[in-house]
């Protein structure tokens, strides 16, 4: 009866083998011959493994391949080697033995047929073991995955005052589960893709299907399946692909490491990229809007989330404008400034050599250096870096007569303003445009700063992220959306979605636990 029941299934293919392409080598009924060529392809590399043993229950020779230090060796020992090599199992010699290993031997969850070699070695690289049995040309992929990873730690940069604490890893199945773990819906769908013609990164593409437009879904699909490149290795190296716009120094393209974030951006209607070896998950489309915003926003009360988001965009103006203001008011404007303020600062800057623009270019460019000195120097001491940059250096050059103490004042608070920004590619934009705006405030004043302005907006208004205008809601205005852009009514009246995003563009409502 055994028997009989495994002839019947012999011919029964799964639904998970795939035709080898007619470009691929197939596998050889030989053995030797697979493994020879398996040597040969890697280099006869050491942290190759092949174990070669008997497949006791049909008597046959086979051969088990992986990768060390990418499987968990417990499960290769306990459910494929203990396993095939037990006597316990006696079938008929005839009978297909991958038929008997599939469905009476291996004890393993995921588990499929390859039946060229290319495919044998992109499971073998990704962690898989693959197994060879000798007169068979398909070969079994089983699961065991099991390398050495960070795990779910404490965010590093988008801290929190109140609201979950874990954060992405490096291990894309991790971070899936992750947001699995967020969203409880089988409408969650994961497509996976592989880029790299030599690093074959894994990739996860995930959206929350009937939110989420179709044409939204197929024109990502789209631009990762034309991606054409040797290696991926963070998830900025997608994005810079992808995105709309190569010419600009704003992102369009969110990324953040919080599974909560990435989860409420789902359920805008929005598509997360999941890249296999960083923690930063990438979200498309991407607004303006969603750089000043932080998930706090929605843990804490409703005025306080509105005061804090409108103090963003207040940093968001001093940040860019500060500098430049008050080269323009000194420079050209100084009867704008009150008589005894104007007083000050011309007694400040009476044995200063240079004019306020070189003050504030000396003192933005050392600012920045000093910003990065701190971020790649080691951490025991680049906290004292930055307490000798901002306070010694700053308070010689006062003294020395080069910088008057305003423009330190100025820069100073500039500095800080930048920081305000949950999102550190904003802040990286900002920087940017500071000492352009600053050459124009320069070179024609209040007028300059005016006509940068202007081409900035004019340049926001013209970006788009996957065809969704950057600066909506505020350009095309969406009266609804107001509600949840610069200011945030109660969290009961603010769900609601992108209409250019989601075909589900009514509101979500939802009581507070």
């Amino acid at each position: 009866m055994f028997a009989r029941w495994l002839r019947s299934k012999k011919h029964i293919e799964p639904q998970t083998v795939q035709k080898a392409p007619s470009t691929s080598t197939p596998i050889s009924p030989n053995l030797k011959a697979n493994i020879d060529y398996i040597e040969q392809i890697v280099g006869y590399s050491s942290d190759i493994i092949i174990r070669e043993s008997m497949f006791n229950a049909i008597g046959r020779p086979m051969a088990i391949v992986y990768t060390d230090g990418l499987v968990d060796v417990t499960i290769i020992n306990d459910f494929i080697m203990r396993s095939l090599m037990s006597e316990s199992i006696l079938a008929d010699p005839e009978d297909d033995p991958l038929t008997i290993m599939e469905s009476f031997t291996l004890a393993i969850g995921e588990i499929n047929q390859i039946s060229d070699m290319e495919r044998v070695l992109n499971h073998v690289l990704s962690g898989d073991s693959v197994i060879f049995v000798e007169g068979s040309a398909i070969a079994l992929a089983a699961n065991t995955k099991g390398w050495k990873d960070r795990g779910v730690s404490e965010t590093s940069v988008e801290t929190v005052i109140r609201g979950p604490r874990e954060a992405f890893s490096e291990s894309i199945r991790t971070n899936s589960a992750l947001i699995r773990r967020k969203i409880k819906d089988p409408n969650l769908w994961l497509e996976t893709f592989r880029i790299g013609n030599v690093t074959k990164t894994d990739m996860i593409l995930i959206y929350i299907k009937g939110v989420a437009r179709e044409s939204l879904i197929a024109e990502v699909r789209r631009r990762l399946n034309s991606i054409q490149i040797d290696g991926v290795f963070e998830s900025s190296n997608i994005e810079e692909i992808i995105q709309d716009q190569q010419i600009t120094v704003f992102p369009t393209l969110y990324n953040s490491e919080r599974p909560d974030v990435i989860a409420m951006e789902l359920m805008q209607g929005k598509i997360a990229i999941l890249v296999d070896g960083t923690p930063f998950v990438l979200i498309a489309p991407a607004l303006f809007e969603t750089f000043l915003k932080a998930s706090e926003d929605y843990y804490h009360r409703v005025d306080i989330s509105t005061l804090i988001r409108m103090l963003r965009y207040a940093g968001f103006l001093i940040a860019l404008l500060a500098p430049s203001l008050y080269v323009a008011i000194t420079t050209y404007h100084q009867e704008m400034i009150p008589t005894s303020l104007l007083i000050s600062l011309s007694a400040q800057r009476e044995g200063t050599p240079f004019p306020a623009f070189i003050e504030a270019l000396m003192m933005e460019v050392t600012f920045e250096v000093l910003r990065e000195a701190a971020l790649r120097m080691p951490r025991s001491i680049g906290s004292a870096l930055s307490f000798v940059g901002t306070l010694v250096i700053g308070q010689a050059a006062v003294e020395a007569g080069i910088i008057s103490a305003a423009m330190v004042i100025v820069v100073s608070i500039t500095a800080i303003c930048s920081f305000v920004f949950p999102s550190y590619d904003l802040s990286n934009a900002i920087r940017i445009l500071r000492f352009p705006m600053m050459a124009l405030a320069a070179s024609f004043g209040l007028v300059g700063i005016f006509v940068g302005l202007l081409v900035l907006v004019m340049h926001l208004n013209s970006l788009q992220s996957f065809g969704v205008p950057y600066l909506s809601p505020f350009a095309p205005l969406e009266l609804d959306r107001q509600r949840d852009a610069m200011f945030r009514l109660p969290f009961q009246r603010t769900f609601s979605r992108i209409s250019q995003i989601s075909k589900k563009n009514e509101e979500a409502k939802r009581k507070p636990q």
